[in-house]
């Protein structure tokens, strides 16, 4: 949508068009919003923006048969270039091809064999054709990028009519909008533009509609315009009454593509649009998913002009639009977030999460811009719960963590599965996931170790945003690292175990060190840090809220591949100490390995949540796999990440067993779950037989309860419940055997 500014004598004009693609019509991408005239039709219902590739990047992705990206021109093209790539492109037929009306398609180009790497056509176009379209005819394998294209004007040897209002185009069949005030004339001086060789004749011009008295055609016709000339074309608005006075021009003329051409004059008695009668009925959702709710709606009657889709989290909506306002996807009101602006009757929401209820509430308008009216009384309103995990029943069949084939049953479970390409983790992951609206139609996406939060436009781009496709378990790691073909094999794309982050700050701080608990920092950013652990070993440390998940990520790629053999030579810098078991060593320079008590110990310390739930759910649905320390948190107990092998009657939860970590912090004990409700846990590792005083402090100091508890040798579990007591922040202390260690506790 285009805004358009003029000053009048006595009043500031606003002109609002909508237009097919005017040329030169050209777009290389770097906007994930179609230009107006272009349109797409995409099959499997994924984003089609990437910025894996391009000259330069982002570019333009087909990759199912059936794609189309469609190009509507309102004038005589001259030619179409474009840069083309294939990607794993064979036996397919992609085409490049140009119409009239859009019906019947002449071929410019056909491609069987593209090559990978971005090459430049030039294609000749028909001085008749209004319609080109990139069309992926038929999927073999691969996809095919697009970039840098461009339609140029050509000249035509007849009259061809376009017109325009101040700097804006108005092609044929359009709206422009315009106020003045009640019974104030405000000409309107429209441009009319002869880009043919032959003369342009303006033959007469009528006005229709339910407002046409309110205005009048100040120039007089027939007129003649000569080739590539102009001549100016005047109309009267006198607006009888306050808010939307609608009427239609039809211009008889000789252009044989446009006669007659039409303008829809939507004009504004005073500063607002006239307000809707009616909110739309009948709010109906589709089956929910952990990961994606949507809904659709009936169009209110007296066809108002659009809708805005308003959501809260967990309670009615109660705010509302305000008049005159133009809001974009993202904006916020209150507590509200904007799903949706248009004539749409549809919405998806970004930012789903499992087992969250979620309220929405839809206002009809009309008008645009600052002349936009809602109806703000009786919204359309209702709620719909997301839902919990959508594991199938029986997933698990056949694994019991009584069996000593245990880590072989688990293995077969969740591998073999669907490959993903590593490049489509973009569209794939980060659009369709991991990206939420935020203000000014832009989307944010956070960093997975530091909770940084990156604001951009669509489409995203790695690059530009400082970005990772992060292995949590590091690539050098895996056994495969050197065999041939490696970045196209399933464990190297997994998208279980790739999360964003940053790259400067972050990815490329923590490189392949094993995670951690950081004793001495030498590095901060945010919520994650570098430094040393205990035992002097550098490690890496991220984010509390990202510390299971980081874990249960890393634990997940062990017990996907192990067993899976490699061809090539194994990294010599790595001891493993069974197939796809965690590292003891990294490398030569780093002559330790991955603590997988640390990250039993995370796990437990950061249970899974909703966001894990949902990621669990939609991973599911590219890959036909799941991460199953999600689905069954206490499988981690029953593992020897060391050497990939079964452990019979392990303590539950396990994360203190043996517990190297917590050996090094001194008996650091662990709450969970934390933040909490209310219940909780005490986990003591003790190494004698001992009594405990177990006392929850206030932020003033004040003991809120206390407990004399007998600690046994080994793991000891300690029910805590403070159900009613006020959310805040408080302190648990454990005073015995000489030792006082006090850890924060959330109430929520």
């Amino acid at each position: 949508m285009k805004k358009l500014s003029t000053f009048c004598v006595l009043v500031l004009l606003t002109a609002v068009v909508w237009a097919q693609a005017t040329l030169p019509a050209t777009w290389n991408f770097a906007t994930s919003t179609l230009p107006d005239g272009w349109s797409e039709t995409n099959v499997n219902g994924l984003t089609q923006y990437y910025s894996g590739s391009g000259n330069p990047a982002p570019a333009y992705k087909l990759d199912a048969t059936g794609d189309i990206l469609m190009i509507h021109v309102a004038t005589t093209p001259g030619t179409i270039s474009y840069d083309l790539t294939g990607n794993s492109f064979s036996g397919g037929t992609f085409l490049v091809e140009e119409s009239d009306l859009g019906a019947v398609w002449t071929t410019l180009h056909t491609f069987t064999a593209p090559a990978s790497g971005y090459t430049n056509f030039i294609d000749n176009a028909s001085s008749t054709s209004r319609y080109f379209r990139f069309y992926y005819e038929n999927k073999v394998s691969g996809n095919v990028g697009i970039d840098n294209v461009n339609i140029t004007a050509g000249v035509s040897a007849n009259a061809e009519m376009l017109v325009q209002l101040g700097t804006g185009t108005v092609v044929n069949g359009e709206t422009v909008y315009f106020n003045s005030p009640v019974g104030t004339n405000t000409p309107q001086t429209f441009s009319v533009n002869n880009l043919g060789l032959a003369n342009l004749n303006l033959a007469s011009a009528s006005i229709s509609g339910p407002a046409a008295a309110d205005y009048a055609l100040a120039t007089s016709l027939p007129l003649d315009i000569a080739g590539q000339s102009s001549s100016s074309l005047v109309i009267d608005f006198t607006p009888s009454t306050a808010g939307s006075r609608n009427a239609t021009i039809t211009i008889e003329n000789n252009d044989a593509n446009a006669n007659p051409y039409i303008i829809y004059l939507y004009g504004i008695g005073g500063t607002l649009a006239t307000e809707p009668t009616n909110q739309p009925t009948a709010l109906n959702f589709a089956a929910p998913r952990s990961y994606r709710v949507s809904g659709t709606f009936t169009s209110a009657s007296g066809n108002p002009d659009g809708y805005v889709v308003l959501r809260t989290i967990g309670s009615t909506v109660t705010e509302i639009p305000a008049d005159g306002t133009e809001y974009q996807r993202g904006d916020v009101i209150g507590n509200a977030q904007v799903v949706v602006v248009g004539n749409g009757t549809s919405f998806r929401p970004s930012g789903i999460v499992a087992n969250t209820n979620y309220h929405f509430a839809v206002f009809a308008y009309n008008g645009d811009g600052e002349f936009t009216n809602y109806l703000t009384s009786s919204p359309l309103i209702g709620n719909i719960n997301s839902g919990g995990s959508l594991m199938p029943s029986g997933y698990y069949n056949g694994v019991s963590t009584t069996a000593s084939s245990f880590v072989t049953d688990l293995h077969n479970i969740v591998n073999p599965h669907t490959t993903q390409f590593y490049s489509s983790f973009g569209p794939l992951m980060m659009e369709n996931f991991f990206a939420r609206d935020t203000v000014d139609n832009q989307r944010v996406v956070t960093c997975s170790y530091s909770g940084l939060n990156e604001i951009y436009t669509q489409p995203f781009d790695w690059t530009t945003n400082d970005f990772a496709r992060e292995h949590s378990f590091p690539q050098s790691w895996m056994p495969t690292v050197n065999d041939g073909g490696f970045q196209s094999r399933p464990e190297y794309s997994d998208y279980h175990m790739i999360v964003p982050a940053n790259q400067n700050n972050v990815n490329g701080i923590r490189s392949n060190y094993p995670l951690g608990v950081v004793v001495t920092p030498t590095y901060n950013y945010l919520g994650c840090k570098l430094g040393f652990d205990a035992n002097g070993n550098k490690v890496f440390e991220p984010r509390d809220a990202d510390k299971g998940d980081a874990a249960r990520c890393i634990l997940y790629q062990t017990i996907c591949y192990t067993g899976v053999a490699y061809t090539g030579a194994p990294n010599t810098d790595v001891t493993y100490g069974g197939s796809w078991s965690l590292p003891q060593t990294i490398s030569n320079s780093v002559n330790y390995g991955q603590d997988q008590y640390v990250l039993k110990m995370w796990h437990y310390q950061d249970p899974v949540d909703n966001f894990e739930i949902a990621r669990n759910d939609y991973v599911d649905s590219l890959q036909g796999n799941r991460n199953p320390f999600i689905d069954n948190m206490d499988y981690v107990c029953y593992i020897d990440f060391s050497n990939m092998t079964w452990i019979a009657n392990p303590a539950i939860p396990c994360a203190a067993a043996g517990i190297g970590e917590m050996k090094q912090q001194r008996e650091q004990f662990m709450i969970m779950p934390n933040p909490s409700s209310g219940a909780f846990r005490v986990i003591y590792n003790s190494h004698n037989s001992r009594k405990a005083t177990i006392s929850v402090l206030d932020q003033t100091g004040r003991v809120v309860t206390n407990s004399q508890e007998f600690l046994h040798t080994g793991i000891n579990n300690i029910n805590m419940d403070m159900s009613g007591i006020a959310p805040g922040l408080y302190y648990v202390n454990v005073v015995t055997g000489g030792k006082n260690i006090t850890e924060k506790l959330v109430i929520e």
